[in-house]
């Protein structure tokens, strides 16, 4: 907790959460990640009501819709103590991308599709996903796409191949980005499109592996096939050719939301590598925590961690208070930043740890390889950096 940033919100729940991640998620997180995702989520149900029970549920929701009523930047504290056990954020029902599916039908949705899909979603019945990239065409420009909508009386006729549709596996409904006005302007083409995973034609075709773990449930990234699929033209969130500008909106806090969690997995990771080096001894009398190098490694990635923190923080404040388009720059910026730093130290606790931190007896080798494509998801580095750059050289343009 970030006294500056602690309102009486943030003071009055955060010791509870952090007891809740600390003796309901940690001592089991091991043995989960390792078994199949009907025994993981049998186990995380009970996780899930325990979090009800202590009102923890839905920080990021609204009181009226069962939630904690959490501004971003309250949120921003909370989601990094979740975020040091990879069930935390999906154990108080503020998982990606239901979290962000939330936000988005929340704002822009029907009151029919509140009822049929997003009312169910809060309330932790049903998981969703989200289904906009392809495997053919670059993810880093989204207005390209091959996958169509077609409309037929009054229903809409999809067809396309989707994949990195993360939680496919075992959702209700997918939000589908489609091309419905082929031939408008780059930025108007697109529409998002809800599309229950029992519709006729819904293909799931694998859960992908990531670096040779292809998970289950939640924790998995689907590639899909829609087949001719029939949805009703109600399912449209907002307005046809919207679909860009609704991603946009959704992903400016989805960035967020995943700079609050890696700063989360950073301070764990950094936890796990002082205590390795206070304990793993290498000769009589002398552990790694003599070594320079390692006692370098602590200081810089201590001040690495700060430094994050204090840039989402200021960022969801600002955002709290001017909206998402008042800090695009800085969206852009912390993106990046943070999803190196997360790497930069956990590839630091990993050699502290040696032979043990390459193996699955630690959780280091788990967010290793789940989370270097930080680097490449919701934006690469490279995008960022220059939409970054053309952002702050426009203030220097005559």
């Amino acid at each position: 907790m970030v006294e500056i940033f602690a309102t009486e919100k943030v003071k009055k729940y955060y010791a509870q959460f952090k007891s809740f991640v600390e003796e309901e998620l940690i001592p089991v997180e091991l043995e989960l990640l390792s078994s199949s995702w009907e025994k993981t989520e049998s186990v995380l149900n009970t996780k899930r009501q325990k979090a009800k029970d202590l009102g923890l549920w839905a920080p990021h929701l609204p009181e009226e819709k069962g939630g904690m009523g959490l501004a971003m930047m309250e949120f921003a504290q909370v989601s990094e103590l979740l975020a040091r056990s990879p069930f935390g954020h999906y154990s108080v029902n503020a998982q990606a991308p239901d979290i962000g599916n939330m936000e988005l039908m929340e704002k822009h949705a029907s009151s029919a599709i509140h009822q049929q899909f997003l009312n169910p979603l809060e309330r932790g019945e049903i998981r969703s996903c989200f289904s906009m990239t392809e495997p053919d065409f670059a993810g880093s420009n989204p207005v390209n796409m091959g996958t169509t909508a077609v409309l037929d009386g009054d229903d809409y006729v999809i067809n396309g191949h989707k994949w990195f549709t993360t939680a496919a596996d075992g959702a209700e409904f997918a939000v589908v980005m489609a091309v419905t006005n082929p031939d408008a302007s780059a930025y108007a083409r697109a529409s998002m499109i809800i599309v229950p995973t029992s519709t006729s034609g819904f293909e799931l075709v694998r859960n992908i592996p990531i670096m040779g773990d292809e998970g289950g449930g939640y924790n998995s990234h689907a590639e899909i096939r829609y087949n001719n699929c029939r949805v009703p033209k109600s399912n449209m969130i907002g307005h046809e050719g919207h679909g860009f500008a609704l991603a946009q909106e959704r992903l400016g806090p989805g960035r967020i939301h995943h700079c609050m969690r890696w700063i989360g997995i950073c301070e764990r990771a950094f936890d796990l590598m002082c205590q390795r080096a206070s304990t793993r001894v290498l000769s009589q009398g002398k552990t790694l925590a003599y070594q320079q190098t390692i006692q370098n490694w602590i200081a810089e990635s201590r001040v690495q961690i700060d430094a994050a923190r204090y840039m989402v923080l200021h960022t969801a404040d600002k955002m709290d208070k001017l909206g998402a388009k008042a800090v695009k720059a800085e969206i852009s910026g912390i993106k990046f930043y943070v999803a190196n730093i997360m790497m930069e130290v956990l590839d630091r606790s990993i050699q502290v740890h040696g032979a043990l931190g390459i193996t699955d007896d630690t959780i280091l080798s788990f967010w290793y390889r789940h989370e270097r494509g930080a680097r490449i998801y919701d934006g690469p580095d490279e995008v960022h950096k220059k939409s970054m750059a053309k952002q702050i050289l426009s203030n220097y343009t005559a």
